[in-house]
């Protein structure tokens, strides 16, 4: 389906505010499982889930129907709506202005965010070499700061100069207005540079795109702020942004897991030190947009908040946001004796190792620095750890994970199970009801695809290379539609695991997300030699299903023409029809 480019602006726009499994979520009960979310098809009624949502590809696919998409496809199959009011529907729940890419001013909006891109690009080059020319900061970088070449490019570190107005006027001369620099949190409010005299660390979004800056100073003055980050801007907003996210997502991804830290430089180090998976929020100030960007990669997070009251009262606030986008959350605590990652790492690499290894169950660690800040002999004591430790029980949705909880304030306070569960029951006047599931409008008959198992096949075959030998015999007119064409002519001629959509798979990206999705869910945990006898077993059936078709079709033709008397034909079809059935083999679905 071809838009205008406004309008897949708007679309682009509208997917980047919203989570697929928020809104997939208001119509269907959906339980996490892995790294994607689960539940029971809204499109027929069955009894066990086969109902898929990846937060990761953005993809959602029921296995009953052999249906799948992307949210505005979803949105359009359960409201019975066409794209464009499935699309103003999301943007209203996105909070996204459609008439402003109706217009020329939706063209505008894209222009100026591409203007502003390529500003933040050039400014990232401009400190890059600015760093080069001033000893001072390479003896800070380098020396003071012990970073490798390698981390430095990897981040695309650099350095603001004293001078108060140097990047404005690089800009100037490369065409972009004082009007632009302003608006990208360039400039500061009489016109110059916003950094100046700062170790620069450019902040980029997920894709490595920059979208500002933290200024480390390099020689502290008593007035000036030790770090200095861009402000809100059209590119760049705090509550939403990973940082060091591009860098790490690999790795997350592969170890299951993320860290965050407090601090843009800690995550400088834990990379330059191995720790690739460690990424940071602004601040302690840990929103429920960071967690959902860092879900769709893992639902495993590790904190390493410091321990003061602004770190408690920060992991407080981060259980029930975790429950909410279904993280997992544990704590990593610091030695006494280091304020934060990276002197832990000045100090010994393989103590942070052992930090990170040694993450402890959030709620665990909340209770134990509860103990520490009360008189735990006393009853006053007593009453303000367990009002606190139920506040964050009450946070849990599981109500096993509750009990165990409760159990252990029992233990702490020297009071029974019972006591605690009547504490909790007396003081919950905040529970929220469980919402309603939307209804679902579906505008025609759900019906079966008769060819949905040759999606299987080609599922195995992108997802286990070692199958695809096994495809050599299928051929395209084999298949039902260009999509699955255009993917078995990818796997008969690539033997690579399939890393991100191939070049010449990219006009069919939605359906091959949907097979990488249908291939993580049904054989992600198969072994290798099943895996081979499922790919053998459905080329098979896709060889039979196809002669099959074919002698249907010479059974009709050799009716018509013994109807017509036409002997000669007549002989021919029988011919090529007996041929046709001694090369079919057999095969079960």
């Amino acid at each position: 389906m071809g838009y205008t480019k406004p309008m897949q602006d708007a679309k682009e726009e509208v997917r980047a505010r919203l989570n697929i499994e928020d809104v997939v979520g208001e119509y269907v009960q959906l339980k996490r499982a892995g790294r994607n979310f689960k539940g029971l098809s809204p499109f027929s009624g069955e009894k066990t889930p086969s109902f898929y949502v990846s937060p990761e590809k953005n993809i959602w696919h029921d296995f009953s129907s052999n249906k799948g998409g992307d949210v505005f496809s979803f949105v359009m199959e359960v409201e019975g709506l066409d794209f464009r009011a499935a699309l103003e529907l999301l943007a209203q729940r996105a909070g996204v202005d459609l008439s402003q890419y109706d217009s020329k001013g939706g063209q505008e909006i894209a222009r100026q965010k591409r203007r502003l891109l390529e500003a933040h690009q050039l400014a990232a080059k401009y400190y890059q070499q600015s760093l080069l020319q001033n000893q001072r900061a390479l003896e800070y970088v380098f020396q003071k700061r012990g970073l490798s070449k390698a981390v430095v490019q990897e981040f695309q570190i650099g350095y603001a100069p004293d001078a108060g107005d140097a990047l404005v006027q690089f800009l100037v001369k490369k065409g972009f207005t004082k009007n632009e620099l302003s608006l990208g949190g360039l400039t500061n409010r009489f016109g110059g540079d916003f950094f100046r005299g700062r170790m620069m660390v450019p902040l980029m979004d997920a894709s490595g795109q920059v979208i500002g800056f933290t200024g480390r100073i390099i020689v502290d003055e008593p007035n000036a702020p030790k770090y200095l980050n861009t402000p809100q801007t059209p590119l760049y907003d705090k509550s939403r942004h990973v940082f060091g996210l591009s860098q790490a997502k690999e790795a997350i991804r592969k170890g299951d897991y993320a860290v965050i830290v407090e601090g843009n430089l800690d995550v400088v180090s834990s990379h330059q030190a191995g720790f690739t998976e460690v990424v940071a929020t602004a601040g302690t100030a840990l929103t429920e947009a960071h967690l959902k960007a860092l879900v769709r990669l893992s639902p495993n997070v590790r904190l390493a908040f410091d321990g003061d009251a602004a770190g408690l009262a920060a992991t407080e606030r981060a259980i029930p946001i975790a429950q909410t986008v279904g993280v997992d959350l544990t704590i990593i605590s610091l030695p006494e004796d280091v304020k934060d990652p990276d002197e832990l790492i000045q100090k010994d690499p393989q103590l942070w190792r052992q930090a990170i290894d040694q993450a402890e169950n959030v709620v665990d660690w909340l209770l134990t620095q509860y103990t520490k800040r009360e008189d735990m002999t006393a009853p006053i004591g007593k009453r303000r750890f367990t009002t606190a430790a139920l506040r964050v029980v009450r946070a849990l949705n599981d109500p096993v994970e509750q009990e165990h909880f409760m159990q252990k304030i029992a233990a702490y306070t020297s009071t029974s199970l019972e006591t605690v569960k009547e504490k909790l029951t007396n003081t919950t006047d905040d529970s929220q009801p469980e919402r309603p599931l939307k209804p679902v409008h579906i505008a025609e008959e759900i019906k079966q695809d008769p060819a949905a198992y040759q999606d299987s096949m080609l599922a195995l075959a992108l997802l286990d290379p070692a199958t695809r030998e096994l495809l050599n015999d299928v051929t395209t007119e084999m298949l039902a539609t260009d999509e699955r064409r255009a993917v078995l002519t990818y796997v008969q001629t690539n033997t690579e695991p399939i890393q991100s959509i191939p070049k010449n798979l990219q006009d069919y990206d939605t359906y091959v997300k949907i097979l990488l999705l249908r291939a993580d869910a049904r054989y992600g945990e198969w072994s290798d030699e099943d895996r081979c006898f499922e790919a053998a077993r459905l080329v098979r059936l896709t060889i039979t299903e196809h002669k099959q078709t074919q002698k249907d079709a010479l059974t009709k033709e050799l009716r018509i023409a013994e109807d017509n008397g036409n002997d000669e034909e007549a002989l021919r079809l029988r011919h090529a029809l007996n041929e046709l059935i001694k090369e079919m083999p057999r095969a079960k679905r």
